[in-house]
């Protein structure tokens, strides 16, 4: 079985939750970065955390916790970049921290599709809309993502898509790339799920 890192996105400034950093907000009573962790876990065999505020409670966890190297919170693509420099594997999943449902074979649907396609980036869509933080790449990729974001570039599409760029139809799971921005949305899944 091919080997594959994941880095877990919760580098974001949590601006709709209260300033909760999303990552912590509860679902359930457990923090969403957990539900992340228990479904990712199996898929992959090493685990990253990009986290920028509350390093410490991410580290509690038990994986290695890496805050953005660019200044002002420049989006998902900084910690992709954190990714790609220190995965110990020549594959890195990336997932945003608030993905509690996320696809219990997303690493290897995304992999299948990466070789198939030759491609050197996989992105997971569903029903035509591309979840650019749900993506499989090779850490051969970082030289064009160091060169993109030393351009001042911070579009996460716009650079996959300059790559061999594959996408892959989750359309069978969308409840997996729910967004959960507020604690409405939270409460709201909560209780869908209660159901």
């Amino acid at each position: 079985m091919t080997p594959i890192s994941a880095i877990i996105l919760a580098g974001g400034r949590a601006t709709r939750m209260n300033g909760i950093d999303k990552g912590l907000a509860l679902l359930n009573s457990t923090p969403l970065i957990q539900h992340v962790i228990k479904r990712l876990a199996p898929q992959v065999d090493e685990i990253i955390i990009n986290a920028n505020r509350e390093l410490s409670l991410y580290a509690a966890l038990g994986y290695p916790v890496l805050a953005d190297q660019y200044p002002g919170f420049v989006g998902p693509l900084a910690g992709i970049s954190l990714g790609l420099q220190h995965a110990k594997h020549d594959y890195l999943l990336t997932v945003p921290c608030d993905s509690p449902l996320l696809p219990m074979d997303l690493a290897a649907r995304l992999l299948a599709a990466l070789n198939t396609h030759h491609a050197d980036i996989a992105v997971a869509s569903c029903h035509g809309h591309s979840h650019p933080v749900f993506c499989l790449c090779k850490k051969t990729a970082l030289p064009a993502l160091s060169a993109y974001l030393n351009q001042g570039e911070r579009r996460v599409s716009h650079w996959q898509k300059s790559l061999a760029y594959a996408e892959v139809d989750f359309s069978d799971c969308e409840q997996a790339f729910i967004n959960l921005n507020t604690l409405d949305d939270l409460a709201a899944l909560e209780s869908q799920l209660a159901n």
